[in-house]
């Protein structure tokens, strides 16, 4: 079979002029429409974030009204109405002589200049602080100060700027090294600060004295006085410390001397103790010893009572007898009359003076 050849696709036929001009004005359309929905959509609403309020005020009538829009919510806005909104987050503005820090902004982070704070005693003392605030009420933040940022410029600034070197400017230019003084001048400043914004919507959290700068001179005396004091102060504690070690030495030595006197005392006790315990026994031993002899010198009287009674020669021989027991020769006269025959036992009886 011979191969067929192929066939090209067909395309399709071109469109009409009139068609693609139509379609031309649909997309255009289509392109305006969702241009006029987006613009319509955005001049019609308004999205008020998580950490913000919202207050409305209407052009045509009404004003700024009352209450407040909670955030993270989209409002519809008709013609001619605008939501203001404020921040309901902690706010902070720096005053600070840094001229890098100064000029730098972040969101909720309002950075100015230091101030300069004449203290009592004529000194000029710059000062970085910082001031952490809240708005608790964004309609009479609106309504009494203003609408956007304006609360900084107009109320916390001045007001802030005004009662600090009012309550600082009571101190000597030294007490600012003085904790306890510095904080009791910035509390109190606080607390003038939110007296003056409390009908305007602001509280004021915290007035925070980061640092503080003299003039050269004035540091250099400032320093070397602190050098001074710091001196006295070491010499002062060094004799306090020897009056403590002084004082520690004479306890020790007082409870050495105590557990000397305790241990001579107890030693003491322990000889008395022992002499006694000696005492008692040889006053035992001795009583043992008087009883022991008086049994003997009774037994001995009893002894010699029996020697005096009835039989008391026979025993007497027989201790004789007993004498000459352990004899084995004797030579005594025997052929005489007065001689002495040991085989006579009458008569050897007789001589013991044995009945």
């Amino acid at each position: 079979m011979s191969e067929q050849p192929k066939q090209k696709p067909r395309r399709p036929p071109p469109l009409p002029g009139a068609l693609k001009t139509r379609l031309a004005r649909w997309a255009v359309l289509v392109v305006i429409a969702v241009i006029g929905i987006i613009v319509t959509f955005n001049g019609c609403t308004q999205y008020v974030r998580p950490n913000e309020v919202g207050v409305k005020e209407s052009q045509f009538g009404g004003g700024v009204q009352p209450g407040v829009l909670p955030g993270g919510y989209i409002y519809l806005t008709g013609p001619g109405v605008t939501v203001h909104r404020l921040p309901t987050d902690v706010q902070a503005i720096q005053m600070s002589a840094s001229t890098s820090e100064a000029s730098a902004h972040t969101d909720g982070v309002r950075n100015i200049s230091a101030i300069e704070i004449d203290t009592s005693d004529g000194s000029k003392v710059k000062v970085d602080v910082t001031i952490l605030y809240r708005v608790v009420d964004a309609y009479k933040v609106i309504t009494g100060i203003g609408k956007g940022r304006l609360f900084e410029d107009s109320a916390i600034i001045p007001k802030a700027t005004a009662t600090l070197k009012k309550n600082l400017g009571q101190l000597l230019a030294e007490d600012f090294y003085h904790e306890v003084k510095r904080l009791q001048r910035t509390e109190a400043a606080r607390q003038e600060l939110n007296a003056a914004l409390a009908d305007k919507g602001l509280e004021v959290d915290h007035v925070l004295i980061r640092q503080y700068f003299y003039e050269q001179g004035y540091q250099k005396q400032i320093e070397e006085r602190k050098i001074k004091d710091q001196l006295v102060f070491t010499n002062t504690s060094a004799a306090e410390s020897a009056k403590e070690d002084a004082r520690r030495r004479k306890i020790v030595a007082e409870g050495e001397a105590a557990v000397a006197v305790e241990q001579r005392r107890g030693e003491a006790e322990i000889t008395k103790i022992r002499a006694e315990a000696d005492l008692s026994a040889r006053k035992k031993h001795a009583e043992g010893d008087l009883l022991v002899s008086l049994a003997q010198a009774q037994g001995t009287e009893l002894e010699n009572a029996a020697y005096e009674g009835v039989g008391s020669p026979n025993i007497v021989a027989e201790k004789m007898a007993e004498a000459l027991g352990g004899l084995e020769v004797i030579v005594v006269p025997s052929g005489t009359p007065g001689g002495f025959n040991p085989l006579d036992v009458e008569s050897m009886a007789r001589a013991f003076g044995v009945r």
